[in-house]
């Protein structure tokens, strides 16, 4: 039997008319782990959904051999229960064990086809580990801190309780391949470390979305780059992350450096044509005493050389494409030693219990960690004033951003979109998109420009690096750690939290 595997042959996506991917070409084979990266907006997710039979693809094939789940980032919650998605996800060994059954019944005829099928079923039952099922599900379930409650509605979930049962049920599941759509979303730092050692011990395929660096670096066998390139082609790079990180500078470097010679050449020959122009119009006016025919000559003669000039240019298109534009986030004024905000003792019930008393500077950064449930983003709901606690004190003093954990963005300000083009997080085309085209990952960055579009002294951010590419999410830790303005972020991101070790850190307890 053929092993499990996954075959893209000059895979093309496009999005409306909009080109997404061109000539993908790969295989991911069983207890291998691809990775996609990618600037929002560029394609990854529809890169997933094509590979799901979701979307369909402008070109090229898609060969599979083996069953295939996803897990999108957001997941509807529709009339299902957790029960109903458990149970789907492990159908697949519960059918096969109770086809054993029945075949265990007709071995009773003693015939060669009854043992024949008997066979057939055991080593169906076997592949999956069927006998195991309920208790890999109930596993991955308590691993990533999802509902266990088999009798919930979905509808009765959050958006990270609903996406953390969806993910148990695919690492739980009965799957061979797995598609998973920035799974380290809404985890804590235990749920990761399983997440991490789940997609390593796969025996199948997995392909992942991510912009979590350390899942990257952990799990990638290698990684498949569709962000854009100067010939539209994606890269796939074998050698690791630091390698891949090192290869795609190197090959933006080299890329603005020739759009910049061909900017040059460009602008050289509009010279050339201008000149030519102008010795045109001044031909017809020769000194005075030169002769009719030498006026005639002289003019063909300038006319030959601005059709030469206009033919160099035509010729001469720019042939480069412009590299992306590099993130230029603004620069927050404020005060050394400004008061921003003071809390003490708060307590919200069931939610958030943080004793003592804290006082945030101007510049002053601090982490906020914790398990899930531990409160973390209730407290940057009370630091914001969007909640009152139950008991304890809040005085904010400072003009507030909030970006919180999931995006909010219905109609779009049109001073967000244009705070997003000038700061580099949304192309002059992306910002003309309607709100239904935008990706998660667009939405997010239009988000974060909201949130730092009123000046803000202080920055109150939840999860800032969820649907960001990584190399936002590195740019942005860069920027945060030398503005001026006082940041207080909840953050899971491993890398993240690396970047920020040097950062004031406060653990909230469950």
């Amino acid at each position: 039997m053929a092993k499990t595997h996954i075959r893209l042959q000059d895979l093309s996506l496009s999005y409306t008319s909009t080109p997404l991917i061109t000539k993908l070409n790969i295989t991911v084979s069983s207890g291998q782990c691809a990775v996609i990266v990618g600037e929002n907006g560029r394609g990854k997710t529809t890169l997933l959904r094509a590979l799901a039979r979701e979307f369909p693809p402008s070109a090229g094939e898609i060969l599979t051999h083996g069953t295939v789940a996803i897990a999108h980032q957001h997941m509807p919650a529709g009339d299902l229960s957790v029960g109903e998605i458990c149970d789907e996800a492990i159908r697949d060994s519960k059918n096969a064990l109770e086809e054993l059954e029945r075949a265990g019944a007709l071995l009773e005829t003693n015939t060669a086809h009854a043992l024949d099928g008997y066979q057939q079923a055991l080593d169906a039952a076997e592949v999956l580990d069927a006998w195991n099922a309920e208790h890999r599900l109930e596993k991955a379930l308590r691993s990533f801190g999802a509902i266990t409650d088999r009798s919930r509605a979905l509808s009765e979930l959050s958006i990270g309780q609903r996406y953390r049962v969806r993910l148990a049920c695919l690492i739980g599941g009965d799957a061979d391949i797995l598609l998973l759509d920035e799974p380290t979303n809404h985890l804590d730092r235990g749920a990761l470390n399983y997440l991490t050692e789940a997609i390593t011990s796969h025996k199948g395929v997995v392909l992942v979305v991510s912009h979590d660096q350390a899942l990257i670096k952990d799990v990638a066998d290698f990684i498949i780059d569709i962000d854009s390139t100067p010939d539209g082609l994606p890269r796939i790079y074998h050698e690791g992350f630091d390698s891949y990180r090192r290869q795609r500078s190197a090959l933006l470097e080299t890329w603005r450096q020739d759009y910049a010679a061909a900017q040059t050449a460009q602008q050289q020959l509009q010279e050339d044509l201008e000149h030519a122009r102008q010795r045109v119009n001044s031909s017809w006016k020769p000194p005075k005493g030169t002769g009719k025919h030498t006026r005639a000559s002289r003019a063909a003669g300038v006319v030959q050389a601005l059709k030469r000039a206009q033919d160099a240019l035509d010729n001469k298109a720019l042939d480069v494409p412009p590299a992306p534009a590099p993130l230029l986030l603004p620069t927050l004024k404020v005060r050394p030693d400004k008061p921003m905000v003071d809390f003490s003792d708060l307590f919200v019930p069931h939610r958030l219990r943080l004793p003592g008393s804290h006082s945030v500077l101007s510049g002053d950064k601090i982490v906020i960690t914790g398990d899930n449930g531990a409160g973390k983003s209730t407290l940057i709901e009370v630091l914001s004033g969007a909640l009152t606690p139950a008991s304890g004190s809040v005085a904010n003093h400072a003009r507030t951003g909030v970006l919180g954990q999931e995006s909010l963005v219905g109609e779009v300000p049109s001073i967000a979109r244009d705070h997003a083009v000038k700061w580099g997080l949304l192309s002059v085309e992306e910002s003309r998109f309607a709100l239904q085209e935008f990706s998660i990952g667009h939405r997010r960055r239009l988000d974060l420009a909201m949130s730092l579009a009123g000046n803000p002294e202080l920055l109150l951010l939840d999860e800032p690096s969820n649907h960001l590419s990584m190399h936002l999410v590195s740019a942005l830790t860069e920027w945060l750690d030398k503005t001026t303005a006082a940041v207080i972020m909840v953050t899971h991101d491993r890398q993240l939290l690396r970047d920020t070790a040097h950062w004031r850190h406060i653990e909230l307890k469950s």
